[in-house]
């Protein structure tokens, strides 16, 4: 409270200084003031100017009075011949300089880290107008079903905002409207001019002006909505267009700074011969910190500026029937035994399924191969930590064992794949056919008859994969469920964004109206392009995913010479003669050991999260990308274990 208040008082010496800030912090939706905003890049820069602190105390020590070798010294050469004092260890003037190193690196590290935080809203404002350009073509279609029916616009509104699951940043942002209506009372028109100030979408601002206008002004809202559903489906495509040069972008630098650099990284320090403790040290560093750090950067950046297409949720209201509160309710005992007997049956018949389909039951849920995979992976390491010798040295101890952890790991990463990959095949198999399900719905609703009796015509019908689920929905309609909610069951069994969205625009048509053929097109329109859109994606980034994977076997090629042809010859050279301050004087058994380790650990690292960025860019989920990681973790053991 102390700190925002001051940062209040600081903040009002120059409103239009963070005028702008102020703005980006609105757009992005992250529900905190400026004042509190400002607070917490304080506290941030601040932490990390402590640890940045720390580095440079420990750095000075080194690098302004490093230990001196005669012969060797460290740092700009003298040659005006200044006199210089001798500082030993621990004099006021060697820690002096230290407390000068941490300083400085305090005021880097925190000044750095302050501009991030400055800088980090107006980034976020830009992913949420590109995430918001990308789906707002389905909300549109979404708000011409509600309109078709004769639904008011704070109706249409209202209902995107409860579908947040589905229509994504589009919801978020309708979700203003909304609260300034219902909390400020405000009426809509001027909720969507509040909105239309603080969206950071173009597009979206654009969107709503002519909308406000054609409500303004009289006009036919419903033809305005249909027009703009096929103008926004037909610069769906140019908009991806941009997208993929962005991720693009995004493959390129992740191959030249954390494939190719880190490659030329490890060839500077083998060949220029610096094999002493420093260089066991760095390449330490590149391993275990460089390359990880790096890799999960990348798909942090991949993350925030693509579309999440893995969660789809449906919140399921339960209304409390108590509009006759007044009437004594009696609670019937003596059936409890009843409801147990039911839930038992249903256990020992999910059980004797399981047994009688097991692959089918991973099939439907691939997280199920973790509860199996899991406990053979965690006892096959505990046999192995087991069975290994206790060695006294940790370099063949970590030899030993670190094969195994890698075939542990495969373990679990392999069944996962493949089971993802069986579900993504069925799941893509259903959108495929989505928009010709929709398109034969629309012509049989077109000659007057209902979506019921059009799911009853169209189960007779050949739709590949689809035909199943189309006959358990025209089941559960003859067991007495309501259309809304067969299809809602349906989707709760697949759960992907275009069946999501699909399910969710008729359901709604069909409640506001029975004649929907208009609606079912426009569905179909979508459906298609959404289906066409992830297709154009896959095809564009498939070169992204092979320079990936030739990119990731020059790597494990020239790591290998190194390992095969390099280090075992350093290994033969006589350290004897040659005199201590030169760099090849550090040679020994142990380092050389060393090397060999990191370069091994160096590929694995760039093996599992190569496969990781590859399936992301590539097709959009981190899972898909574990199959290439397997491939990569496979071919890396088969390598530094069988050929080189």
């Amino acid at each position: 409270m102390i700190l925002n208040s001051l940062m209040r008082k600081w903040i009002r010496r120059d409103p239009l200084k963070y005028q702008k800030l102020r703005g980006n912090i609105i757009s992005t939706r992250m529900g905190m003031t400026l004042e509190h905003y400002l607070t917490l890049s304080l506290i941030a820069a601040l932490l990390a100017g402590i640890g940045f602190a720390i580095f440079g105390f420990w750095s000075a020590g080194i690098i302004l009075y490093g230990p001196q070798t005669p012969g060797y010294t460290t740092g700009v050469y003298n040659i005006f011949n200044i006199p210089l004092p001798d500082v030993p260890g621990g004099s006021p003037l060697f820690i002096g300089g230290q407390i000068t190193g941490a300083l400085i690196a305090f005021l880097i590290g925190a000044l750095f880290v302050h501009m991030i935080a400055i800088r980090y809203p107006g980034l976020q404002k830009g992913s949420r107008a590109t995430k918001i350009n990308l789906t707002i073509h389905n909300a549109v279609a979404y708000m011409y079903a509600m309109r078709k029916g004769g639904a008011q616009l704070m109706v249409m509104f209202r209902s995107i905002s409860e579908n947040a699951r589905i229509y994504g940043e589009v919801a978020l942002e309708f979700r203003q409207i909304v609260r300034d209506s219902d909390v400020f009372g405000y009426d809509v028109v001027t909720s969507v001019r509040n909105l239309m100030e603080t969206t950071p979408s173009e597009k979206m601002k654009e969107f709503l002006e002519d909308m406000i206008s054609v409500v303004e002004s009289g006009g036919d809202l419903t033809a305005f909505l249909a027009g703009r559903v096929r103008l926004y489906q037909e610069e769906a495509r140019f908009e991806q267009k941009e997208f993929l040069n962005f991720l693009s972008i995004v493959a390129e630098s992740y191959v030249t700074l954390f494939v190719a650099g880190p490659l030329f990284l490890i060839i500077i320090m083998v060949v220029m011969g610096l094999m002493g403790g420093m260089a066991v040290v760095q390449l330490t560093m590149v391993t275990y910190a460089l390359l990880p750090i790096g890799s999960t950067i990348f798909i942090i950046l991949i993350d925030i500026i693509s579309i999440k297409t893995e969660v789809v949720e449906r919140f399921i209201r339960v209304k409390w029937l108590h509009e006759y509160s007044d009437v004594r309710i009696y609670k019937k005992e003596g059936e409890e035994a009843f409801f147990a007997r039911l839930l038992h049956y249903d256990r020992v018949r999910n059980i004797r399924q399981f047994f009688r389909q097991p692959l089918k039951a991973f099939t439907s849920n691939y997280n199920r191969t973790l509860y199996i995979t899991l406990p053979i992976a965690i006892i096959y390491l505990l046999a192995t930590l087991i069975s290994v010798p206790r060695y006294s040295d940790m370099e063949i101890l970590i030899d030993v064992i670190d094969d195994h952890i890698i075939i542990a790991i495969l373990l679990v990463l392999i069944p996962y794949a493949i089971f993802y990959e069986l579900w993504r095949k069925n799941v893509q198999g259903m959108e495929a056919l989505i928009p010709d399900f929709l398109e034969r719905m629309a012509g049989i609703n077109q000659v007057g008859l209902t979506i019921a009796q059009a799911i009853s015509i169209m189960v007779n019908t050949n739709l590949g994969l689809l035909s199943y689920e189309i006959k358990r929905i025209k089941r559960d309609i003859d067991w007495g469920a309501s259309f809304s909610d067969a299809l809602m069951r349906f989707e709760d069994r697949i759960r992907t964004p275009l069946i999501a969205r699909t399910v969710t625009l008729i359901t709604k048509a069909s409640q506001m109206s029975g004649s929907i053929h208009d609606v079912l097109t426009i569905a179909a329109s979508d459906a298609k392009m959404s289906y066409i859109l992830k297709r154009e994606r896959m095809s564009e980034m498939f070169i992204y995913t092979a320079i990936i994977y030739l990119a990731f076997i020059v790597f494990i090629f020239v790591v290998g010479v190194i390992t095969s042809q390099f280090i075992p010859v350093l290994g033969t050279i006589d350290t004897q003669g040659i005199p201590s301050g030169s760099a090849l004087a550090g040679i020994s058994s142990v380092s050389l050991r060393a090397m060999e380790r990191l370069m091994y650990h160096a590929v694995l690292v760039q093996a599992l999260f190569s496969g990781l960025i590859a399936g992301q860019m590539g097709e959009g989920s981190l899972k898909a990308g574990i199959k290439h990681a397997c491939i990569m973790l496979i071919l890396t053991l088969i390598a530094f274990n069988y050929v080189i």
